[in-house]
């Protein structure tokens, strides 16, 4: 038993780690109520001398620590890793001076919005912008693209009208990164904002407790289900 207890805790604190999606930022690759499994190998060199950390790409959907709230995780997808130029027009991706293809990000009708849909050229903040971030992304604007420091990623959600990213609160550090999902090990119907919810009961922990005549499979997205995350 204790071989098995030491096992399960070095794999916690040194590779994996469970984390449960809280929001529609990443939709329709990540949907509230599905729950990752994150390789923790990318923060592996300040952890542990056992393993190798992991080598980041654009691309790459990473869980971090808020850079507002350090106490709350996010989870976003890289877009630009140091020493890349990025900008948005008409919220479309430039990266280094081309459009790049995006088959992960959807942008379903909202509003228009200066701010978020041609990033960085704008006269003046949106109201949901970080005002330390505001007053940083002045120094890092170079002939209209973000220069990407060095350690630092500039991530956004898929649901790319719908997401509050690195367009908002920042850069992300390296060391806040947690680690990279690729697994969803179990997917629920959650009852709030969940657009799937009419196709089915909706688990909404913890006021909808699992009773004698519901159990989590009446909840389960199946085809969700140990799903590889791309």
């Amino acid at each position: 038993m204790l071989v098995l207890t030491t096992v399960a805790l070095f794999f916690i604190t040194f590779t994996f780690q469970p984390f449960r999606i809280p929001s529609a930022s990443m939709e329709p690759t990540l949907l509230v109520g599905d729950f990752l499994l994150v390789d923790k190998q990318v923060t592996a060199s300040s952890q542990s001398n056992l393993l190798p950390p992991a080598t980041l790409h654009r691309g790459d959907v990473i869980v971090f620590h808020d850079p507002v709230d350090p106490t709350l995780h996010l989870v976003k997808r890289i877009i630009a890793l140091p020493g890349d130029r990025i900008r948005l027009r008409a919220g479309h991706v430039l990266l280094n001076g081309h459009t790049i293809a995006e088959p992960y990000a959807v942008y379903r009708s909202s509003p228009p919005n200066l701010y978020r849909d041609n990033f960085p050229n704008v006269p003046s903040p949106d109201s949901d912008v970080d005002a330390r971030w505001w007053i940083r992304l002045r120094s890092l604007v170079d002939h209209g693209d973000v220069v990407i420091p060095p350690n630092s990623y500039f991530v956004l959600g898929d649901n790319r009208n719908d997401s509050v990213d690195s367009r908002y609160w920042g850069l992300v550090p390296r060391a806040a990164i947690v680690g990279k999902p690729f697994l969803i090990y179990l997917s629920l119907r959650m009852r709030d904002n969940d657009p799937e919810s009419e196709s089915g009961p909706s688990y909404n922990p913890p006021t909808a407790a699992v009773s004698e005549t519901r159990s989590l499979a009446d909840f389960a997205r199946w085809d969700r289900t140990l799903t590889v995350i791309r």
